[in-house]
């Protein structure tokens, strides 16, 4: 992985000398570890005109981090429990000869900023926008292969939590007990909070559990994800508890269920981001729920759970191969429930056989 590693530091490099900065400082968390192997707490990248220094404050045995720092930068503590790593970085890219570091505006304090600027006040700073972000939407094999697992581990704890009994439960038991299974098969953790809405709460995006209790009839939502070696993937699936179905649940599901493979269908690499958006939201639109739509279809995963790129109205852009994405439409009905559907895929090309679907647990609606 070093070489990897270093072919990503080099390219940001590019970007920056491009702009006119022989230096960059990386402070945003997932852009040091995408670039360093490891971020640990605190933990800035220094690519300066010498060197590269993953900077930390404290002692080792006090600086936890997921991931081993990759050996062609060297690590540097910083003496005592008080010393800034992005101050000490930018009076170390001083004195090593830059006039111009790079710096992540969009994540720095304006008092560190101010802080940096007293340390070396001849450095000039500039933004670094979102470089590294851009750089990792499209994501190498190895990367997949992380959100590949992570996938595997998710639809395992979803298919055993469906084989238990749910009648009775409440939503933060169950969320609590997918987490637990998560880390029992391998998982880092959880991607994000895990949500479980049923009945009213059912198809709520971002749903926080509550001690409300699984009954019969009940739509069950569930929405949850895998952290495997940094990389973070997500699954959504929505069923009945406990007898058939009633019209009204078969009716809304078929609705989703058809968005969501229209969505599925569109990706494909030049494939305009809106016009994924737009493939899943108008079956939707068409049977008159448009005001019941959360404002996205989907958005890129990695080492963050939710990244570029967007999958809404308003979305510029087009989809490049080899990166993952989310298709999630649903639709909530306040006082009833609703359906949401979850997946994380891969775009590839036809020639590849069309998007990787990751999440394989079925999107039968099952009568649990």
């Amino acid at each position: 992985m070093s070489e990897v590693y270093a072919a990503r530091r080099t390219r940001l490099r590019e970007r920056c000398n491009a702009g006119g900065s022989a230096a960059a400082l990386v402070s945003r968390p997932a852009n040091v570890r995408y670039l360093a192997g490891a971020a640990p707490p605190g933990a800035v990248l220094l690519l300066g005109r010498t060197e590269e220094l993953l900077l930390c404050g404290g002692p080792p045995e006090d600086r936890p981090a997921e991931g081993r720092p990759d050996e062609a930068v060297r690590l540097r503590v910083l003496p005592g429990p008080g010393g800034d790593p992005a101050v000490a970085a930018a009076g170390l890219a001083a004195d090593q000869g830059a006039d111009s570091l790079a710096v992540e505006e969009h994540h720095l304090t304006v008092a560190r900023h101010r802080a940096m600027r007293s340390v070396a006040p001849r450095l000039r700073l500039a933004d670094l926008g979102g470089a590294v972000e851009q750089l990792r939407v499209v994501k190498d094999e190895e990367e997949i292969s992380c959100l590949r697992i992570g996938a595997e581990i998710a639809d395992q704890a979803l298919g055993e939590l469906l084989e238990s009994i749910l009648v009775g439960r409440t939503e933060r038991h169950l969320a609590l007990e997918l987490e637990r299974r998560l880390v029992d098969h391998g998982a880092d953790g959880p991607a994000f909070p895990t949500s479980v809405g049923t009945g009213p709460n059912s198809g709520r995006p971002g749903h926080r559990p509550t001690d409300r209790r699984v009954e019969e009839g009940d739509f069950l939502s569930v929405c949850l994800g895998a952290t495997y070696r940094g990389y973070r993937c997500e699954i959504g699936r929505t069923f009945v508890i406990g007898t058939s179905p009633a019209d009204w649940q078969i009716e809304l599901y078929d609705l989703v269920f058809a968005a969501q493979r229209a969505g599925r269908e569109a990706l494909a690499p030049g494939a305009s981001c809106r016009d994924v958006d737009r493939a899943a939201r108008q079956t939707l639109d068409s049977a008159g729920y448009a005001d019941h739509l959360p404002a996205l279809t989907g958005h890129g995963v990695g080492l963050e759970i939710d990244e570029d790129p967007q999958l809404t109205p308003a979305a510029m852009g087009k989809l490049d191969a080899c990166v993952p994405v989310t298709v999630e439409p649903g639709v909530h009905l306040p006082g009833r429930g609703g359906v949401r559907i979850d997946d994380t895929l891969v775009v590839r090309p036809e020639a590849d056989g069309g998007p990787e679907l990751l999440t394989i647990t079925t999107k039968e609606l099952l009568a649990l």
